[in-house]
């Protein structure tokens, strides 16, 4: 198989992996892709969530069902069933398979099994890496293949790889803090909702997996939110109100949602303790945190007009580090 059809499926598991960045916390974002002897990508698999299936299990599940015809594990989402189902049936139907994924394979058994025996057994030969697992408990995967006849090429997409893991590394020593915003093609943040269904539904899931939020005295007064993730039916997380009076009235909703901490604090002392952080705001949130703030994560609607406040007088060039356009634009980025 040539370079560009490996670099083709990589970018395909690129793309699946920054569906779920964050979302798998305290796990890292990973994607994989199935594919035949002449780059046809087959199938492609994300790690949805931290417990749940690896990326290579999905790819390797949906590619199954399309090769064999049976549908007996086309839904599952069980882990240890996909594995065993997989070395019972497989069959030989993986010999011409290769694969792309944006982690090496984990060598170790925990909460789900090991993705490098699974692939092993299945009679997978090339396995594509970007990035060597960082973790030394899983680490190995790739000599598990080597020693078995495998070929592992690493180094596919290697920078993309590494700031895919950028906040997984850090959050194993220091809260990994992202800023969240949502505005208008004008660049206005006011006035209504702003961005869609979906983008607020994947701001829940975030909220779901961080453990702290941060927002602005100010906006808790105006806006008198809530800041859970009741549309994903997920858990809220504390929150911090940056502010320097305590001057808030107690009916608002966010200070009654069960099982939650809030802080009101003039300093963010209180980040230390905790190891994912979202904080949303404005200009001058995003000035008062910007020495904190790890990552930028803004969703721009296509609409003009209704609003009048923006990001003010901010200045900041940054890098994107990944783009999505859906009915909104999603860019997860940080500063150059």
């Amino acid at each position: 198989m040539n370079t560009e059809a490996a670099i083709h499926a990589m970018t395909h598991a690129f793309n699946a992996a920054w569906e779920y960045q964050l979302l798998t916390f305290p796990n890292p974002a990973v994607g994989a892709v199935c594919m035949s002897d002449n780059g046809t990508v087959i199938s492609v698999g994300a790690h949805k969530r931290s417990g749940g299936p690896h990326a290579e299990v999905y790819a390797l599940r949906d590619a199954y069902t399309l090769l064999s015809g049976d549908t007996s594990i086309g839904g599952c989402d069980d882990s240890h069933r996909i594995h065993d189902y997989l070395r019972t049936h497989h069959n030989g139907i993986f010999h011409l398979i290769s694969m792309a994924v944006t982690l090496e394979p984990c060598s170790h058994s925990g909460k789900t099994p090991s993705c490098a025996l699974l692939i092993r057994d299945l009679g997978i030969k090339r396995v594509y890496i970007s990035a060597k697992d960082p973790n030394p408990a899983a680490a190995g995967g790739a000599g598990i293949l080597n020693d078995a006849g495998g070929e592992c090429i690493f180094g596919v997409l290697e920078e993309e790889g590494q700031k895919l893991l950028e906040p997984f590394l850090q959050w194993q020593h220091t809260p990994f803090v992202f800023f969240k915003w949502a505005q208008r093609l004008d660049g206005t943040i006011d006035n209504g909702v702003i961005s869609s269904a979906m983008s607020r539904e994947h701001v829940h899931a975030l909220r779901e997996r961080c453990d702290l939020m941060v927002v602005g005295g100010n906006t808790v007064r105006c806006d008198r939110p809530t800041l859970d993730a009741r549309l994903v039916g997920g858990k809220a997380p504390d929150v911090l109100i940056y502010s320097h009076a305590d001057t808030f009235d107690r009916t608002i909703p966010l200070f009654h949602v069960p099982d939650r901490n809030v802080f009101i604090d003039s300093s963010f002392e209180k980040l230390r303790g905790y190891s994912l952080v979202m904080i949303e705001g404005g200009g001058a949130m995003m000035e008062a945190t910007a020495e904190f703030c790890d990552w930028y994560l803004c969703y721009i609607a296509p609409k003009i007009g209704k609003g009048s406040q923006t990001l003010g007088a901010v200045t900041e060039e940054f890098e994107v580090l990944h783009a999505k356009i859906t009915d909104n634009i999603i860019l997860w980025m940080k500063k150059k």
